[in-house]
């Protein structure tokens, strides 16, 4: 099983980045998905979660109408669009996904948001 996170950077408040996860090593069209982010010694924040399908999503308050997941079954890649970005986003994003019982993420991407 393979994660690997790209699209993060610097950006100013208020700008967009669009993250990329490339997953490889498992059916991932069966799977469902999630974004994490953490920031240095803080727990990892939940942030949205796909379904296999793509039909479904759901977003933490903290990004809800900011953030949109969404994932291309054909490529085994899901994606977040970030939008208004604040400072407060900075942190390291990552994709992970539950496999018959056990977490698998990605080593993650920095968003840094400052002007």
């Amino acid at each position: 099983v393979q994660l690997v996170e790209s699209g993060g950077g610097l950006v100013q408040p208020g700008g967009s980045l669009r993250l990329s996860c490339a997953a490889s090593g498992f059916p991932f069209g069966s799977h469902d998905m999630r974004w994490v982010r953490q920031t240095p010694g803080q727990g990892p924040e939940w942030l949205s979660t796909i379904d296999s399908t793509g039909n479904r999503k759901y977003y933490s308050s903290s990004v809800k109408g900011r953030f949109a997941s969404s994932r291309d079954n054909a490529k085994n890649t899901l994606y977040l669009q970030m939008e208004s970005l604040k400072p407060e986003d900075t942190a390291v994003y990552y994709c992970e996904t539950d496999i018959v019982g056990r977490k698998y993420r990605g080593q993650g991407t920095q968003v840094t948001v400052s002007s």
